[in-house]
């Protein structure tokens, strides 16, 4: 049954009549007898008993009536729920970010959204940027916020944010000295290195000709970690400046470019191509690009339901 049945039997049972239920519903009187043989059939019951040109409901009919109600009452509600749902976004949002993404660039991000969809929830899923990307594509996230380039060709791409990787060193030391830091100026230091990741393959190449004699203290896997290892005096990091901006501005800290060319990293916010965007989800992207003031790659039309339609 369908609910185009339920609604043509119960405009019979309002107006006790197949022509004029015929009318109402824009059809022909053969075609709404069958549709009524056709829910008889699925019933195994008779619905409508006939004295004449007088129809009365069976005992069967007088029951499937009230879920005949029921049902079209339940479809009404969901499609208000679903307007509603339009009008005023709610639900969740789950946003996977690494640990420096989520304390250093998101939260102005995530309290313009909270004032304009406070009745959408955002799940933050604190995550490796190895991870990132392969919890889009498994859909535990809503959005990811990755470093560009993403290879996965399943992935949409918006680039959101840039920064720089640079020398962090505490006030005082001798690399303060220097406008830019080769990395043959890093041998005797003992270097804090992030364990993995698209930063450490970097440094790891910036790092090659001088390889055999460097030497890196330390393996760490938080940015935090790193900083306060580095104002401890335990070694020589290398950090994104928006992460270390407090500590520079307040000179416990010193941010020098890497040479010969200066080391920039490209934050772009990601999800699935195949992956239909609600109100609340093309809202976040808007707020995003609002607040990070991102290049936009193929972005999706910011447009309301309605306009796409």
């Amino acid at each position: 049954m369908d609910l185009d049945q339920l609604h043509t039997f119960l405009e019979i049972v309002r107006l006790k009549s197949f022509s004029k239920a015929a009318q109402t519903c824009f059809r022909t009187q053969p075609a709404i007898s069958a549709q009524v043989r056709q829910l008889e059939q699925e019933l195994k019951a008779p619905l409508f008993e006939r004295f004449g040109s007088k129809i009365t409901l069976t005992t069967a009919g007088k029951i499937f009536a009230g879920y005949a109600e029921q049902i079209l009452e339940l479809r009404r509600q969901a499609q208000d729920a679903i307007n509603e749902l339009e009008r005023n976004p709610r639900g969740e949002l789950v946003i996977a970010a690494n640990e420096a993404t989520c304390i250093y660039v998101l939260p102005e991000v995530f309290a313009d959204y909270r004032r304009e969809f406070p009745a959408v929830q955002l799940l933050v899923d604190r995550s490796y940027a190895s991870r990132i990307p392969e919890s889009v594509l498994e859909n535990t996230a809503d959005f990811g916020f990755a470093q560009c380039p993403v290879e996965e060709k399943r992935l949409q791409v918006i680039a959101v944010h840039q920064d720089e990787i640079r020398v962090v060193a505490p006030a005082g030391h001798p690399l303060a000295a220097l406008h830019e830091v080769r990395a043959q100026d890093l041998r005797g230091y003992p270097l804090l290195l992030p364990k993995q990741g698209r930063t450490r393959a970097r440094l790891n190449s910036w790092l090659e000709l001088v390889e055999d004699e460097i030497f890196v203290s330390m393996e760490l896997d938080s940015t935090e970690m790193m900083k306060r290892f580095v104002l401890a005096g335990l070694g020589i990091a290398f950090l994104a400046q928006t992460t270390c901006r407090t500590e520079t501005r307040a000179g416990s800290l010193v941010a020098r470019p890497l040479a010969p060319e200066p080391m920039v990293r490209r934050l772009g916010l990601i999800y699935r191509k195949d992956k239909a965007l609600s109100k609340a989800a093309l809202g976040f992207i808007r707020v995003t690009l609002d607040r990070l003031g991102g290049r936009v790659e193929e972005a999706p039309a910011l447009v309301e339901p309605a306009e796409r339609a």
